[in-house]
């Protein structure tokens, strides 16, 4: 199972997507510093999650995700969790 992740930095109005086949692990290594961007805003929580079967789709709703449209939708995760 391949999961698109949503995260929200805890101490900055910041966002992230990402996909990962292991989301524990992939959240601990935003907040241990080992990804660039991430570091700089960490700690991390997750505010919203999609799984899907295949890498492809996986792949294809975090391209979607990081669009205009994308990110519309997402704002109103934002919006709600704010």
């Amino acid at each position: 199972m391949y999961k698109v992740y949503v995260l929200k930095s805890k101490v900055a109005k910041k966002s992230y997507i990402g996909f990962t086949d292991n989301l524990e692990r992939r959240l601990a290594e935003h907040n241990s510093g080992k990804s660039s961007y991430t570091s700089k805003f960490s700690p991390w929580e997750i505010i919203h999650v999609e799984e899907f079967d295949k890498f492809e789709k996986a792949r294809d709703r975090e391209k979607f995700l990081k669009t205009t449209s994308g990110r519309r939708f997402l704002k109103k995760i934002f919006d709600t969790i704010s």
